[in-house]
């Protein structure tokens, strides 16, 4: 199937008086078309940045990618020439929906004229033929289109969302990213977004990268799922072998930490220690000083990318004699 989005050795930094924050490590990630990936991993493990870096919006002023290559539909988004190809494919090919609806929405604009924006921005719509179509859009997501005259704060915290959702899919795009969307939402309402997403995911032909701590989400909606820590992709592959496999002791870790109603227990299992410091990344490994399993081989070298079953991908000095950087 042909990869709508690659992403190849990633980096991404940011400057602060403190020091440089390194975000991303070497990401390495790619997406087919009609695809849904969830992406998860502790807060602090890179997982908006790389949102933000996809979508062209770090902030120019502290922020810069070091190396690597972001391409979407085969045209590298991180070269210069093409910033006008980035401007036209933001909001119209590749959208993103926020995770916290009353910020992501102008509080002085009603609904309807933030949907019909995008109708009017990217497909050059007349003002009361855009307001036509931003009606519609709210139907598809469960809400009446007399509401388009309506403002957010009219709104509960699902409906913002999904009129969120609404301005993200106006356009029909071929990515669809969605940052935490369900975080401040109650759970009825989360599954009634998320029902929602997957519905107009699948049947919008979209790809989709669900971020989110939630791994029971991922698994409903998700066919793949890739695990960050530290700035770097630990493991991915198909959501059925990662979770009933995991190869990466991290991925075991968090698999680990849930509870499941079908087993007695005291006591939930939690990873050891917390979260690196972005400013001081060691060498090696950067799960290795909360691995149990770690060896001098972890401490001395980054693991390279082992492919343990055919789309399993690991990345762990454990699979292999010895792991050394596959960039030098």
């Amino acid at each position: 199937m042909e990869n709508i989005l690659e992403i190849i050795d990633l980096h991404v930094e940011y400057n602060s008086i403190e020091g440089t924050v390194k975000a991303l490590n070497g990401v390495n990630l790619k997406i087919a078309k009609g695809e849904a990936l969830g992406l998860v991993g502790e807060t602090g493990a890179g997982k908006t940045t790389l949102a933000v870096s996809i979508f062209g919006l770090l902030p120019p002023r502290n922020s810069q990618t070091t190396k690597g290559s972001i391409k979407f539909d085969g045209r590298e988004l991180l070269d210069k020439k093409n910033t006008d190809f980035l401007l036209k494919m933001r909001g119209s090919r590749v959208a993103m929906v926020f995770q916290n609806p009353l910020t992501s929405l102008n509080p002085v604009f009603t609904v309807g004229e933030q949907v019909a924006m995008v109708f009017r921005q990217h497909q050059k719509l007349k003002k009361k033929e855009a307001m036509v179509q931003a009606g519609k859009m709210l139907e598809m997501v469960g809400i009446p289109s007399y509401r388009v005259v309506d403002y957010p704060h009219q709104f509960s915290g699902g409906m913002r969302q999904r009129v969120g959702i609404a301005a993200a899919l106006a356009c029909r795009p071929d990515l669809l990213i969605a940052d935490e969307p369900t975080t401040a939402l109650d759970v009825t309402i989360q599954a009634q977004v998320l029902e929602l997403m997957k519905e107009l995911q699948q049947n919008s032909v979209t790809s989709l990268i669900m971020i989110t701590h939630n791994l029971g989400i991922v698994k409903e909606l998700c066919e793949k799922v890739a695990v960050m820590y530290a700035g770097r992709i630990l493991e991915y592959g198909y959501v059925d072998d990662v979770f009933k496999n995991p190869s990466h002791p991290y991925t075991r870790g968090l698999l680990g930490s849930l509870p499941d109603v079908k087993k007695k227990t005291d006591r939930l299992k939690p990873i050891p220690g917390s979260m690196l410091n972005s400013m001081e990344l060691p060498e090696g490994c950067k799960f290795a000083s909360r691995c149990p399993h770690r060896t001098d081989v972890c401490i001395r070298a980054d693991p390279l990318d082992w492919e343990v079953t055919p789309g399993h991908i690991v990345a762990c000095c454990l699979k292999a004699d010895v792991g050394v950087n596959r960039y030098e």
